[in-house]
């Protein structure tokens, strides 16, 4: 843990309770005089360093040391336009993308998206916290939904496509919004829609799924 999450973060006096104090004193097993940092969802770029003061039975006393402002988030921005799948399946990727520096997910109704499907925002949400709590970053992942592929690209119109194509992804390749289709790819009527836009493809033999093609893309264009 990098740093914790907390409302109060900031004030000269923090106390700890519930499953945060469970984790500092029963898994992290932090003792008195361990310094730790904490940051304010509301000033997220604030570090927060306090003195661990005392440890009652089932909450810990901190001292404010001090504040300062400490940044930490990916050198580009990836913006991931994504045909919805299951949220299991994102789920299983959202802390790595975050790790990797994705700064925005817009999911999208694509023709092969399961329509009972629902991006689960705020379970995401909690997923992102406790991801940047684990590597440190110090901004929010964001999300959103178009409920077309039209829609999508007419607020995009300078992103690139993954599909089957001749073109392979470079190592050099740097852009800023990516288009990346459901299970099954993108069907006939997309694949006319999206012919004027910049397609390309992974250097590799093997059929992807949508999770894992997100993933491989984001890595190598921020990483």
């Amino acid at each position: 843990m990098i740093y914790l999450f907390n409302e109060k973060a900031g004030s000269q006096r923090l106390v700890i309770k519930g499953e945060d104090f469970k984790y500092l004193i029963k898994v992290r097993r932090h003792t008195v005089g361990d310094e730790l940092g904490f940051r304010n969802k509301e000033d997220i770029k604030t570090l927060h360093r306090y003195r661990l003061n005392s440890i009652e039975p089932r909450s810990v006393d901190f001292e404010l040391i001090n504040s300062e402002i400490v940044e930490i988030k990916a050198k580009k921005e990836l913006h991931i336009g994504w045909c919805v799948i299951d949220n299991k399946s994102v789920e299983k990727v959202l802390a790595s993308l975050n790790e990797a520096g994705v700064k925005k997910i817009t999911f999208i109704y694509c023709e092969r998206s399961q329509k009972n499907f629902k991006p689960d925002f705020k379970r995401f949400e909690r997923i992102i916290e406790a991801s940047n709590q684990q590597c440190g970053r110090t901004e929010l992942m964001e999300f959103d939904t178009c409920k077309t592929l039209q829609e999508f690209v007419s607020q995009n119109p300078d992103m690139k496509v993954f599909d089957f194509t001749e073109k392979t992804l470079g190592c050099e390749s740097d852009f800023k919004t990516v288009l990346i289709g459901c299970e099954g790819g993108f069907s006939k009527n997309e694949k006319e829609f999206l012919e004027d836009q910049e397609v390309f493809r992974l250097d590799t033999p093997m059929i992807l799924r949508s999770e894992s093609a997100v993933l491989a893309v984001a890595s190598k264009i921020l990483l």
